[in-house]
């Protein structure tokens, strides 16, 4: 029966269209279904190479971190396995990271804007890992691996942690690892270093990072659309370990040195101080101590923000070498300078006698001695041995600036020592360029004075010091400190770090002579109390250094200091009971500076400090410790 439309029929329907619609359908869904199986199947079009790509990437493996021990063999440094845990940015949901940063953070004991602040400061990509959580319990490391629906974009990796075995007792010169920056992933990727590496941030740590971090090998990993680790399916390049370090240092010398700073620092109030013990002959560094001091397992166990800021709040500064990075005026020990200048340029001789006084007077200021009265007439050895002020601004006076200036660069004041540890400040060497160059004024003739007694521009630091009296002890060679002594690579090849000369003080042997035979004679004299009754020959200087502002009586705080040296045999003889012959020699092995900052006392700390030092190494058993002159007081203490 037919239909009608606005009255008119409607034709039958044609199967001509139909037949025409269905080849057409078939055709479309065929050519449909062979361009999928090329894409999908078919290894010959460049899409199969692209979907092999996105299910197999390329990963570095971190090689195993370089151990570090001292002298004997002692482990200072090791690696344990330890659980992390890292973020990947792109696998984090915009919507859901709020909570799962807060249920992370409180599953690992964190602040949840120290993760924020991690994910943000990312210095790679959004696909890269962030690490925002080290050494977390191997329980808690557990249950955020099988949280993975809870917690999208988190991983749980196994990484090795450093262990600082002594822990504060060596952490100034070990330093510690720490995140790497952006400004450094830019500089550094081509090395292969990854977005979240650890890279050494102090001590040798910093400065032996290309050895210790080893060579990063290559893998091939099968990842799953998520991202997710499926297998290993190659290794193409094999990590290679980092070289290990042994040190120069001792632990048990540092045990001592820090011993005898800790009681010094107590029985004076001192809130800072730094012990160096080295090898005169070699440069190398047996004990370094800088308080107070921190716990380098604080980095390795992932500081948090609040302790990582209490730290750089801290007045004492921690963080800070305090024996290489601080540079502070020498006081009397700097007279080494003049005494070695007016010898070597000829200007007085061990017999020459200048006239001592209670002040010397320059336009109306008067210069004062230490004591108040001077000493008379003296030599070089009364001068240096009892640290008579007037003789040495009198003795800088005869070099000038200049010359005077030329006898500290050559006992290495004015430049850093190249000891291998980072962070090493130059001190600064007076001379009329230094003060034009610096503030665009020439030296006055009061500055020339102050010069020679180690105060006013004159800055050192405290390994600065040390080096240049171990030139003095060793007949005038200055060597490069150093607190490496072995790099033992990971095939067990052993590289000797040999000592390296800086230069050779330019002056007479006799001159160096006189000048030991001064820094006898300043403990011979008593200038130092009761050091001379040791059994042991000590030569050295005292110094003491005014700074900052006067209190209510108008007394200026000061600094001590003691840097001295012992002979290869230090024992004391019936043939030479004051030292003497012992004392002119080349051959001493152990040299000590103490630095006793804000001092305060009525006596020098910095001498009773290396008195104990000394007592202990030698196992002396008399106790020749004079606590009563670390009784606090405004006396200015001797020089």
């Amino acid at each position: 029966m037919s239909e009608y439309l606005d009255g008119r029929p409607i034709p039958p329907p044609s199967r001509l269209r139909f037949l025409v619609l269905a080849l057409s359908v078939i055709l479309a869904a065929g050519a449909l279904s062979a361009r999928l199986f090329a894409i999908q199947i078919a290894a010959t079009t460049p899409y199969a190479a692209f979907a092999a790509g996105t299910r197999t990437v390329q990963e570095p493996i971190p090689a195993t971190r370089g151990v570090i021990y001292d002298r004997n063999g002692t482990p200072l440094v090791s690696n344990t396995a330890s659980y992390s845990v890292k973020i990947r940015p792109s696998d984090l949901p915009e919507s859901r990271r709020a909570d799962v940063v807060n249920t992370l953070a409180a599953l690992v004991g964190m602040d949840p804007t120290e993760i924020n602040v991690a994910i943000d400061s990312n210095p790679g990509s959004r696909y890269d890992t962030v690490r925002v959580a080290q050494d977390v319990d191997p329980q808690v490391a557990g249950l955020i691996s099988e949280s993975t629906a809870e917690l999208p974009g988190v991983e749980v990796v196994v990484e090795t942690r450093r262990d600082y075995e002594l822990g504060p007792l060596v952490s100034q010169v070990l330093g510690y690892t720490g995140p790497i920056s952006g400004d450094e992933l830019a500089d550094l990727r081509s090395q292969g270093y990854q977005p979240d590496d650890l890279i050494g941030r102090a001590g040798v740590e910093s400065t032996y990072e290309s050895l210790l971090r080893g060579q990063y090998g290559v893998e091939t990993v099968e990842r799953d659309a998520a991202g997710r680790p499926i297998q290993v399916l190659r290794t193409d390049q094999a990590p290679v370990a980092g070289s290990s370090l042994r040190l120069t240092l001792d632990v048990h010398e540092q045990e001592l040195a820090e011993k005898a700073m800790r009681w010094g620092m107590k029985a004076a109030g001192l809130k800072r101080g730094v012990v160096i013990v080295m090898n005169p002959q070699t440069g190398g560094i047996l004990a370094m101590v800088s308080l107070p001091s921190y716990d380098d397992n604080l980095f390795s166990e992932g500081i948090s923000a609040s302790d990582y800021q209490k730290l750089l709040n801290d007045p004492q500064k921690p963080l800070v070498n305090h024996a290489i990075s601080d540079q502070y005026p020498p006081g009397s020990t700097y007279k080494l300078v003049a005494g070695t200048g007016v010898l070597a340029d000829g200007k007085i001789t061990d017999k020459t006698r200048i006239r001592t006084a209670g002040y010397l007077s320059i336009g109306g200021f008067k210069f004062r001695d230490w004591n108040g009265t001077g000493f008379g007439l003296c030599n070089i050895y009364c001068g240096f041995g009892h640290s008579s002020d007037t003789f040495f601004y009198q003795a800088a006076a005869m070099l000038g600036i200049d010359r005077h200036g030329y006898w500290g660069h050559q006992y290495g004041f004015g430049a850093p020592t190249q000891i291998d540890l980072p962070a090493e400040a130059s001190g600064v060497v007076p001379t009329n360029k230094w003060k034009l160059d610096t503030l665009g004024l020439p030296i006055y003739p009061g500055e020339v004075y102050l010069a020679g007694i180690g105060q006013g521009y004159v800055a050192v630091t405290p390994i600065q010091l040390l080096n240049a009296y171990c030139a003095l002890a060793n007949g005038g060679t200055l060597y490069q400190p150093h607190v490496v002594d072995e790099i033992v690579g990971p095939d067990g090849t052993v590289d000797k770090v040999e000592p390296e000369v800086l230069g050779k003080v330019d002056a007479p042997a006799s001159t160096l002579r006189i000048m030991r035979r001064a820094a006898r004679n300043m403990v011979v004299v008593r200038h130092t109390y009761n050091l001379v009754d040791l059994p042991i020959v000590v030569s050295g200087k005292t110094g003491t250094a005014q700074f900052g502002t006067p209190d209510h009586r108008g007394v200026l705080p000061y600094h001590t200091w003691f840097v001295g040296f012992v002979p290869k045999d230090p024992w004391k003889k019936k043939s030479d009971p004051n030292g003497w012959k012992a004392a002119e020699g080349t051959d001493s092995q152990l040299a000590v500076l103490v630095f006793a900052y804000n001092s305060g006392t009525i006596g020098n700390a910095a001498t009773e400090i290396a008195k104990y030092y000394l007592q202990l190494h030698f196992d002396i058993k008399k106790d020749y410790r004079n606590t009563y002159l670390l009784k606090r007081g405004n006396f200015y203490g001797m020089r």
